[in-house]
């Protein structure tokens, strides 16, 4: 396990290069339009980059075809605040470096985003969702992320969702 207090995070802004990754361009092109923000771990002493990700506004949204989960999610919700759709946030990328992974700063970013997104309720926001990628549900999976349909087994990538309310005390 790596020590998590070598690492700091910050937002990425036009000035940061992120040479480690294959990001620099997509990722200012969504901060420019104002569709994601992108932020970085980097490593205090080296100043590497060791990982990167990227939120951006989402909604969890009642679908026809899939009654079972959108009773799932209601029955966790007081009758008169049940709605159409509810907000979420979605992690848009979510990259560690090579030399870094299976260390889990993974993980350890997505437990900051969890409490990132509910200290002091920035947002309103009640879900965190994620296109994985099939080979990476596994990972999502072990960091409480449940899938949202079945519909998508095929595909390469799998809706999943995890409920901000499960960790507010």
């Amino acid at each position: 396990m790596i020590d998590i207090s070598n690492f700091a995070f910050s937002k990425l802004t036009k000035d940061s290069l992120v040479h480690t990754f294959n990001c620099n361009d997509d990722a200012q092109n969504y901060a420019n339009e104002l569709l994601a923000v992108t932020y970085t771990l980097t490593e205090k002493h080296s100043k590497k980059i060791a990982a990167y990700f990227s939120l951006l506004n989402d909604k969890v949204a009642y679908d026809p075809n899939n009654k079972g989960f959108w009773n799932r999610i209601n029955r966790k919700i007081h009758n008169n605040k049940r709605r159409k759709n509810y907000p979420s946030v979605k992690i848009g990328r979510l990259a560690v470096a090579s030399e870094y992974e299976n260390q889990g700063l993974g993980s350890f970013i997505i437990n900051f985003i969890k409490s990132y997104m509910i200290k002091d309720n920035k947002t309103g926001c009640r879900f965190l969702t994620v296109d994985a990628y099939a080979k990476a549900t596994d990972f999502y999976k072990k960091n409480d992320f449940e899938y949202i349909t079945s519909l998508d087994v095929l595909d390469t990538t799998r809706l999943m969702y995890f409920d901000l309310k499960n960790i507010i005390k």
